[in-house]
C-alpha cells in the first residue's frame, strides 16, 4: 500500500546526476553533475565524497525504474475524480485551498502533529479537537503546507458533512489507496453520524498498512468517547481548546493580560488589527452576553448533544434523555455554566464588599489631589444592604419555563462532559488545618468575564441599586469588575502555573495549592516535594507595589504554618502588572504576564 508515495519520497530525498572525474596538473578533481530547471549546475567534490554520492545515485535509478513500473499498475485518480462519494480536494485544488492559513502564526500542538506525520508511529491515527474557533482547520492547513511536493502530491483532504457515513468514506479511501494516497486529513470528522460507533475502520485497516491519517472536529466529547471505545490506544490526541496567555500573546501580538481575559479563549480575533478596539470588540467571540451565550450554544451545548446523539444509539444520554427528548438540554447546560459564573461573581461581591478594599477606596477618593476625582461618595454607601440585595438577586432561578427540573445528577453529568470538553478545570483549595474543597474555573476566560460583566450590569438595575446616584453606582460597578478582573488573574495563573508543572518534566514533583488559613490567604503556594520547599505568592491586579500587597507573606505566624507543613519558603512573591523588581526584605515583585510567558520556556525554579 501507498508504494507510489513512499517511491517518490525516497526518489526526491536521493541526489540525481552524476560523478565525472578530470585531471588537471596530474592531480585529479571530482564533480557532481546535474540538470535543474534547463540549468546545467556543477558542484566540486572531496575524494571521500565520491563513493557514497555515486551509491546514492545509483540507488535513485534503481527506484526510478522500480517507479515506472508501479505506475503502470497505479490508477489514475482522474479516472474516478467526479466519483468520489465525499468533498475529496487534491492537487492544485489542495495547494489553493492551503494557503489561506499561511497568513497565520502557528499553534504550539502543530509540533505534535508534524512528529505523527513525519514520525515511525504506525497503527494510530492523530485526532486534533477542541471546540470552536481554536485553530484546529488552520492547523491542519498549515501542516500541508510544510509538506515537501512529494508529500503534497499523495496528500487528501476532506471536509466531511453531515450526509457522509463510514461506508461511503471508506469507498473513496478505497480509491484514494489504490491511487497511491498516503496522506489522509479529514475535517469535521463527527458530522457523521456514524463516525464515534466505526472509527476504528481507520487505524485498523488503513493507518495499519502506512496511511497517515489526521482527523479534526468541533464535537471534541464525540471524540473523547471515540478514544475510550473504538479508537482505544489507537490515536494520537492533540487537544486544542486551551490557548494559554503566552500562546495566545505570541498568535495575536497581544502583551495585555486583561485582553486576554476580556476575550481570550478563542482566535476568532486572530486576524482582526488589535490597535482597532471598536473593531476587536465587534469580531471577538465575547464581546458581550449575546455572543457569548451564542458561542456556548454553537460550540458546547450543540457540541454535547451531538456526540450523546450519535454515540451506541444515545446511551450515553444517560439522566439527560429526559431533557433532550424535552428540547429543554440545551437550556440545562446553560443554566449550569451560568451558575457557575453566578457562585464565581457571588464570591467576588461578597469580596469586595466585606473586604478592606471598597473601605480603601472611599480613603483615596476624599483625598484624592484631582478635585474632579475627589469624593465623599461611598462614605454614606450602605453596604451591608447593598451585598443582601446583590446575593439575593444572584440566587433567583428561573425554573418556571422548565417542564422537568434539573436535578443535582443531571448537574453532575452536565459537568463531566463540560469537563470532558477541556472547558473546565477542577483547582484545590487547601486550608493549613489539612482540609481542601475544589474550585472549578474555565479555560476560556473571556467566557467568564464577559457572563460576571453580564450579571453585575444588570444587578445594577435593581431597583434598590438604581436609587443611587449615577456616579455611585458607576464606583460600585467598577469596583466590582476590578474583583472580577482580580479574581480571575488568579485562577489563570494558578491554572497555567499547573498545567507548566504538568507538562515539565523536570518539575513535575512540584504542586499546585492556594493556602487558605483563617481569614487571610495565599494566593498561590508552589511546593516542591523533592527539596520539601515552598515558594509562596500573592497575585494581584495592580500596577503599583505598595507594602500592604505583601502583608501575608511576611505575617510571621503564617510563615511558621505554612512552613510546618510545606517546608522553608524559599521564594516570597507578588505578582502584578508592573515592572519586576525586588524589595529591600527580599519580597520580589513580577510582571505577571512576563511570569505567564516564562512559563512555557521552562523558567520555574
Amino acid at each position: 500500500m501507498n508504494k507510489l508515495a513512499d517511491l517518490e519520497e525516497k526518489i526526491s530525498s536521493l541526489p540525481e546526476g552524476y560523478v565525472t572525474r578530470k585531471v588537471i596538473n596530474n592531480k585529479p578533481y571530482y564533480y557532481h553533475q546535474w540538470k535543474s530547471n534547463g540549468k546545467n549546475l556543477s558542484h566540486t567534490l572531496t575524494e571521500e565524497e565520491v563513493e557514497p554520492l555515486k551509491a546514492k545515485i545509483e540507488e535513485r535509478k534503481k527506484l526510478e525504474k522500480e517507479l515506472k513500473l508501479v505506475r503502470k499498475m497505479t490508477p489514475d485518480i482522474s479516472e474516478f475524480e467526479d466519483q468520489f462519494n465525499c468533498n475529496v480536494t487534491v492537487g492544485d485544488a489542495l495547494k489553493e485551498l492551503i494557503q489561506s492559513a499561511s497568513q497565520y502564526k502557528t499553534r504550539d500542538c502543530i509540533e505534535r502533529l508534524d512528529k505523527y506525520i513525519n514520525g515511525p508511529t504506525t497503527d494510530k491515527v492523530c485526532v486534533v479537537y477542541g471546540l470552536r474557533r481554536t485553530g484546529k482547520t488552520t492547523m491542519l492547513k498549515q501542516e500541508m503546507l510544510s509538506f515537501s511536493e512529494a508529500q503534497l502530491k499523495h496528500t487528501v483532504y476532506i471536509k466531511a458533512r453531515k450526509t457522509d457515513t463510514i461506508s461511503s468514506i471508506n469507498k473513496d479511501i478505497k480509491k484514494l489507496e489504490k491511487a497511491g494516497y498516503k496522506y489522509l486529513f479529514i475535517d469535521e470528522a463527527t458530522l457523521m453520524e456514524d463516525f464515534i460507533d466505526g472509527a476504528a475502520l481507520f487505524s485498523d485497516v488503513y493507518a495499519a498498512t502506512g496511511m497517515k491519517i489526521v482527523f479534526s472536529g468541533t464535537d471534541s466529547l464525540g471524540f473523547y468517547f471515540a478514544e475510550g471505545q473504538e479508537l482505544y490506544d489507537r490515536a494520537i490526541t492533540i487537544h486544542t481548546t486551551v490557548i494559554p496567555y503566552r500562546e495566545h500573546s505570541r498568535l495575536l501580538g497581544i502583551t495585555d493580560i486583561d485582553e486576554y481575559i476580556r476575550y481570550g479563549g478563542t482566535l476568532k480575533a486572530g486576524v482582526l488589527d488589535f490597535e482597532n478596539a471598536e473593531l476587536n470588540t465587534e469580531e471577538a467571540s465575547f464581546r458581550d452576553d449575546e455572543a457569548t451565550r451564542r458561542y456556548i450554544d454553537t460550540a458546547i451545548c450543540k457540541n454535547i448533544q451531538h456526540s450523546l446523539r450519535c454515540y451506541e444509539n444515545g446511551r450515553y444520554f444517560r439522566h439527560l434523555r429526559e431533557l433532550y427528548e424535552k428540547n429543554e438540554l440545551t437550556n440545562a447546560i446553560n443554566r449550569i455554566i451560568e451558575d457557575e459564573n453566578h457562585k464565581f461573581a457571588a464570591e467576588v461581591i461578597t469580596s469586595v464588599f466585606k473586604s478592606h478594599d471598597l473601605h480603601s477606596t472611599a480613603q483615596m477618593l476624599r483625598s484624592a489631589r484631582d478635585e474632579e476625582k475627589r469624593t465623599d461618595i461611598l462614605d454614606d454607601v450602605d453596604t451591608t444592604a447593598i451585598i443582601d440585595t446583590l446575593k439575593k438577586i444572584l440566587d433567583i432561578k428561573e425554573k418556571e419555563e422548565q417542564e422537568i427540573g434539573v436535578s443535582s445528577v443531571h448537574v453532575n453529568e452536565i459537568k463531566q462532559y463540560l469537563k470532558h470538553l477541556d472547558l473546565t478545570e477542577t483547582l484545590e483549595i487547601d486550608f493549613i488545618q489539612g482540609s481542601r474543597e475544589e474550585y472549578i474555573i474555565f479555560t476560556q476566560p473571556g467566557m467568564r468575564f464577559c457572563q460576571a460583566q453580564a450579571l453585575v450590569y444588570s444587578l445594577m438595575k435593581d431597583d434598590q441599586i438604581k436609587n443611587l446616584d449615577a456616579k455611585t453606582i458607576q464606583l460600585i460597578t467598577d469596583k466590582i469588575i476590578e474583583g472580577v478582573l482580580g479574581h480571575m488573574l488568579e485562577d489563570i495563573v494558578i491554572f497555567e502555573t499547573k498545567r507548566g508543572l504538568v507538562k515539565n518534566s523536570r518539575n513535575s514533583k512540584k504542586e499546585v495549592y492556594k493556602i487558605r488559613f483563617e481569614n487571610h490567604e495565599y494566593d498561590m503556594l508552589i511546593y516542591d516535594t523533592n527539596t520539601n520547599t515552598c515558594e509562596a505568592y500573592e497575585i494581584k491586579h495592580t500596577t503599583e507595589p505598595f507594602p500592604n500587597q505583601y502583608r501575608h507573606l511576611v505575617n510571621e505566624d503564617f510563615v511558621q504554618a505554612t512552613e510546618k507543613r510545606f517546608g522553608q519558603i524559599t521564594k516570597r512573591c507578588v505578582l502584578y502588572r508592573g515592572k519586576t523588581y525586588t524589595e529591600e526584605n527580599s519580597i520580589e515583585y513580577k510582571n505577571v504576564e512576563e511570569y505567564l510567558c516564562e512559563l512555557g520556556v521552562d523558567t520555574l525554579n
